[in-house]
């Protein structure tokens, strides 16, 4: 079906939350074959996590899936000559000399590192996040934790993967840029802040300096290395792949958002939902304050980026859909979860009182609004209609709700968004979450017809972009190259659809001391008065 001997493929990987997502892309960009496995993080003694070992096992199984497309296909596999990696960003893996794993992977879903977070912001004059590699190293420092003396190597999760697979200690810059500061026009780490943080290692007696544990800078375009014959084994023990020959730089779930959406332009921005969801803002000026809620990050090109970063979006929707399923198989009808979705999401867009419904759909914590564990919450007023318009709609604004809040923010500074860009699979019904997320950012939202492809489309795009890159910047590539025949679809809100999303999210934000009650209350089973003002 796609046989042609002088094709060349891409490969993109992306390690996300819920899914190890692997896609082929062709000459075009066009994805001839994906592979999806699935997995959950585990919450082992108070720590969000996965096993390492689990990773190869999904991205095996999703390679596998690409391989068996490919050969039912006449896809020629000796064809594949390039590859990237991708993965949830922020996190902490760390190594010793030896290369052992010091500690069980602390990934980004953790807020356990707030000490660390405001004594880093307050020293930089720079906002560090909870989630922050930097912050969990500078915690564990300050928890006087055995294993930061033996620390010789400090990752992401993409890293980590493109390091077994390369032998290189390599990052792309924006997945960088969510471990350590860089510095303000440059593609390095901060040097300022470099030298005050070894400072802060002094202090503790600790014989290493950050610098020399990092993962040294690579941009957009770069070759990141070439496959080892051990890295072959653990991506394919087939040996189908032995044909690639080079590796993009690593990436962040944020930057193959931007790259799978066209957002590396200043101005331009995109808003990527899944477990988490976050914004993207290119700046064209650095913001004029330091704010708690907004991450400074940047593009895969090295661009700064002002990204509002809420840690729960889609989970307790998907708990509710499957709970409906399971209600409908209990009364003997079998059920496809993908029309679930979309006629629930449908009906959602008839609500006629969703106002009278609250929800917090905290699975985890989340900075923004000061939580710093999850009790995924349902509350309505006794006389408001309970159907399933009125409860789908809540749980929708909800999913946006922390999001608006941050958003907020940005356009107090004044930092103007021609177009935001949605990608994630809540954009698959459409119509629906595209409006919500234009109401609740107050502006046009368009979604591409990629939009459910995201980051390991994105990934397998810069991939390719390695491979084919003649001094091209990566902006000029994506017009040019990928992005100038996709289809797409903006949404304008009305005024009033904007104002009446503002007014839900004002008695989202007045009411959140319910949430702090049932984490102490419920969740921590705290015997106190938690009332607060």
């Amino acid at each position: 079906m796609y046989k042609n001997n002088d094709e060349t493929y891409s490969l993109g990987i992306e390690i996300g939350s819920t899914r190890i997502k692997a896609i082929l892309i062709d000459s075009t960009s066009k994805t001839v074959a994906n592979g999806i496995h699935e997995w959950e993080n585990q919450y082992i003694e108070g720590v969000w996590t996965y096993e390492l070992d689990d990773v190869w096992v999904g991205i095996q199984d999703a390679v596998s899936q690409i391989v068996e497309i490919a050969k039912n296909n006449d896809i020629e596999l000796s064809n594949v000559k390039t590859l990237g990696i991708s993965a949830m960003m922020h996190g902490y893996l760390v190594f010793d000399k030896d290369d052992k794993q010091l500690v069980p992977f602390r990934t980004w879903r953790n807020v356990m590192t707030q000490e660390s977070s405001e004594k880093l912001t307050k020293l930089f004059s720079f906002n560090i996040p909870e989630r922050w590699s930097i912050a969990h190293l500078y915690q564990a420092i300050l928890n006087e934790e055995e294993h930061v003396e033996d620390v010789a190597f400090i990752t992401t999760l993409a890293g980590y993967v493109h390091w077994k697979l390369t032998g290189r200690k390599v990052l792309g810059i924006g997945d960088a840029s969510g471990m350590f500061p860089i510095g303000h026009g440059t593609t390095e780490y901060d040097a300022k802040m470099i030298s005050q943080f070894n400072n802060l290692l002094r202090e503790h007696n600790l014989n290493y300096e950050i610098q020399d544990i990092l993962p040294e800078i690579l941009i957009a375009g770069q070759n990141a290395g070439t496959i080892t014959e051990g890295g072959l084994q653990l991506l394919d023990p087939s040996k189908n792949l032995s044909s690639i020959v080079c590796l993009a730089p690593p990436e962040g779930d944020a930057g193959t958002g931007m790259v799978a959406t066209n957002s590396v332009a200043i101005n331009t921005g995109n808003i990527s939902a899944g477990t988490s969801v976050f914004a993207m803002t290119v700046l064209e000026h650095p913001l004029k304050s330091v704010y708690p809620e907004i991450d400074i990050v940047t593009t895969p090109s090295g661009e700064s980026v002002a990204m509002v970063h809420a840690n729960n979006c889609t989970t307790e929707i998907n708990a509710w859909i499957d709970l409906f399923a399971e209600v409908m198989t209990l009364s003997g009808h079998e059920v496809d979860k993908r029309v679930l979705y979309k006629e629930t999401f449908k009906k959602a867009m008839h609500a006629e009182n969703s106002i009278d419904h609250l929800v917090y759909g905290y699975h985890s914590g989340e900075s923004i609004t000061r939580i710093d564990q999850g009790a995924p919450l349902y509350v309505r007023k006794p006389e408001s209609p309970l159907n399933v318009a009125n409860f789908m709609r809540a749980h929708l604004d909800s999913a946006f709700a922390t999001l608006h809040l941050g958003m907020q923010i940005l356009e107090e500074e004044g930092v103007e968004v021609r177009d935001m860009v949605g990608h994630g699979g809540i954009f698959q019904t459409e119509g629906v979450a595209q409006k919500i997320v234009a109401q609740a950012v107050g502006g046009p939202v368009t979604v591409m017809d990629t939009a459910s492809e995201g980051g390991a489309w994105g990934m397998a795009v810069l991939a390719k972009y390695c491979y084919d890159n003649k001094d091209q910047t990566l902006k000029g590539y994506l017009d040019e190259t990928i992005f100038d025949d996709v289809s797409k679809q903006t949404y304008i809100p009305t005024q009033d659809e904007i104002k009446a999303y503002r007014e839900k999210a004002k008695i989202y934000e007045k009411s959140i001391d319910i949430e702090r009650m049932a984490v102490s209350l419920f969740v921590k089973g705290e015997d106190k008065d938690v009332r607060i003002s």
